[in-house]
């Protein structure tokens, strides 16, 4: 009897041009890929189906939208890290036999993985194998291999292995969803998506190593973190080792220390930044320029208290949020009395708020405060500026009308944008962040307001004509918001100004106004902060432009030179006409040479010098250089006064 021929069902697959390809249900995106160029499917890394990044060998069996995935693509390069991460892995394993494995995240720009290494300290040598045997281990081209396996299987083989960082996560996972990748002698509990095989990692560098304490609780033990990134060629990697350099020369806490900006004290506290006469006077600057811009938008200065009664924080919902692993609190005399370092300041501007029975006529009412917080970050987890114990926000709180919030918006980006204009920040993009599409239990607030919030936030970053990308499940449980992520002058991102729509802490704080119709209405509240606070915004800043800070806002703008001591009366007296017209300037009078003084002075990055001598007093002239530019020529004191002005003024932005 002759066997039925089976017909397998074909799918419709539609590619980004939106040109609609058939292929038979249970095509893989490798073999879509090889059917429009094997050229295509040597350089493809992953296929997103349906929004959704998965590996090539993957099946499809319905209708679908693919895009492939290449290096050139962020989710290409986090698929290629992830996997680089197993790679890395699997090394450590076959060099110390019987470690323990953690996580492993693909990160911005590489990988990490914690590890358990038992007694063994790695030493340099050691380093050096892992990325020996990293690069042998590639070139065998081994595939990454998916496998589904039942909870009891999984956790029988993690515990066979002994491995209970393994068995912990496998704790909060649910039956059915149990997903293993597997890659030559190595296996490995995984979500995934994978690149097809190992081959597509050429080139391997480990770039640091840490303590990392497991779950980040520092009762916990501590693991070893080995950082490592990779690239699909070594002229990228050489590349990004060049930019590695430029970055350790930009550090912020090394040229802190050269600047002479600020200090850190084990007295004093482990993250809690002691700012110097020349630091001060940088940060001094940026909260004039800011407060200025404020004025002139409508914001009213307040100030608030460090501290605040523990309910305070239990109404606004910090307490729940931050107290376990906060400042604990401070105990008064007074039985059951309780205080705590403030971690925020809008529950005290919320109190503010009801200081006075509001009208929509008051609205919008805009608060701003330089306002310091304390937050208890973990010693590990500790870095210069970045990552600090206390800060100074430059908080503001906008309370208005849901009516108002786009129109608010607006002035708040016009803010921000002058901000990054003025410093010199170029390129960035405007993340929206909206509700997940699917889940709305987690956010708080009627359809009606969020709906009406979201497309607020949407059409003021359309008008204002930002470039953005919109990430659904990103918004905050009490509203959306727009937070800018600004590229530095070499390439790398930072998140920079931000902008929330709150409806959470007016109903908590039950905040009212009354309206044009007489009756008591909740407002919504803005929460925004362009720089964030001052000593992430001065790391970033410092690092952006390498220690030569734009000429309105260095400490000190113009360093005179006199050549001798001769010529000390003369250049006293120029120093006072450039104090007089508001230049901050500094002599420099030691008995060095001048070619010394030049070049200390270059390494102080002050902008200009002005070298006095025999012509000059002559003249009533001084020689004129700039920082990195060398010799300008010689000008007129009165001339050189009115150039400074001038750009001081103009990228001041006034």
């Amino acid at each position: 009897m002759p066997i039925a021929k089976i017909n397998k069902m074909s799918i419709n697959i539609t590619f980004p041009d939106g040109n609609v390809r058939q292929y038979e249900a249970g095509v893989t995106g490798l073999e879509i890929a090889k059917s429009i160029s094997e050229g295509l499917a040597r350089h493809v890394l992953a296929a997103k189906v349906d929004g959704v990044v998965k590996d090539l060998s993957a099946t499809i069996t319905e209708d679908a939208t693919i895009n492939f995935l290449k290096w050139d693509d962020a989710e290409g390069k986090n698929t290629f890290w992830h996997s680089s991460a197993h790679l890395m892995a699997e090394a450590v394993e076959s060099l110390f036999p019987g470690v323990k494995f953690w996580v492993g995240p693909a990160l911005e720009k590489g990988f990490y993985y914690d590890i358990d290494l038992g007694d063994t300290r790695l030493t340099e040598e050691d380093l050096t194998k892992l990325e020996k045997k990293m690069s042998e281990l590639a070139k065998k081209n081994e595939e990454f291999v998916h496998k589904a396996m039942p909870k009891d299987e999984a956790i029988a083989y993690f515990t066979e292995k002994g491995d209970e960082y393994k068995l912990d996560l496998l704790q909060n996972l649910k039956d059915g969803t149990i997903s293993f990748y597997t890659q030559g002698d190595f296996t490995d509990l995984c979500r995934g998506p994978h690149i097809p095989h190992t081959g597509f990692i050429k080139a391997i560098k480990r770039t640091n190593i840490a303590g990392a304490y497991w779950k980040g609780d520092e009762k916990n033990k501590q693991l070893t973190r080995i950082y490592g990134i990779t690239f699909p060629n070594q002229k990228e990697l050489d590349e990004y080792l060049v930019l590695l350099e430029e970055a350790k020369k930009r550090d912020h806490r090394k040229l802190g220390k050269e600047l002479e900006l600020f200090a850190f004290s084990e007295k004093v506290g482990m993250g809690l930044p002691l700012w110097l006469p020349k630091g001060a006077m940088l940060r001094e600057r940026l909260q004039q320029f800011l407060q200025k811009a404020q004025i002139e938008s409508g914001y009213l200065p307040v100030i608030t208290p460090h501290i605040g009664h523990k309910n305070l924080y239990v109404t606004s919902g910090h307490y729940e949020k931050y107290g376990k692993d906060s400042f604990q609190p401070i105990k008064t005399p007074q039985e059951g009395e309780e205080f705590l370092l403030k971690p925020m300041n809008c529950p005290h501007h919320c109190e503010i708020y009801k200081t006075s029975p509001r009208s929509y006529k008051d609205l919008p009412l805009r608060l701003a405060e330089f306002g310091t917080v304390y937050r208890y970050e973990q010693h590990g987890e500790l870095h210069g500026l970045t990552r600090v114990r206390g800060f100074t926000q430059d908080d503001a709180h906008l309370f208005c009308m849901p009516g108002q919030v786009k129109e608010e918006f607006k002035t708040v980006i016009d803010l921000v944008l002058y901000v990054f204009r003025s410093l010199g920040f170029t390129d960035y993009t405007a993340q929206i962040s909206l509700r997940d599409k699917e889940d709305r239990s987690k956010y708080i607030g009627s359809d009606e307001n969020w709906e009406k919030a979201e497309q607020a936030i949407i059409e003021a970053a359309a008008e204002k004509g930002l470039t953005t990308v919109t990430e659904y499940g990103e918004a905050a449980f009490y509203g959306p918001k727009l937070d800018f992520m600004v590229k530095d002058a070499i390439g790398r991102k930072w998140q920079l100004g931000t902008i929330q729509v709150d409806y959470n802490l007016p109903e908590r704080f039950e905040l009212t106004y009354i309206g044009e119709d007489n009756a008591r209405h909740r407002p919504v509240m803005i929460h925004r902060a362009p720089f964030g606070s001052m000593e992430r915004f001065i790391a970033v800043l410092t690092e952006h432009c390498a220690g030569k800070f734009p000429l309105w806002l260095t400490p000190t703008q113009v360093k005179l030179l006199p050549i001798s001591d001769k010529f000390l009366p003369y250049t006293e007296s120029v120093l006072k006409q450039l104090k007089k017209a508001d230049i901050r300037a500094e002599i420099d009078d030691r008995n060095e040479k001048i070619g010394k003084k030049i070049r200390d002075t270059e390494l102080a990055k002050i902008p200009y010098m002005l070298v006095i001598g025999e012509k000059e007093v002559a003249e009533g002239k001084a020689a004129v250089r700039r920082q990195g530019k060398g010799d300008i020529g010689t000008k007129l004191i009165e001339e050189i006064i009115a150039d400074l002005r001038q750009e001081i003024e103009e990228k001041a932005g006034n």
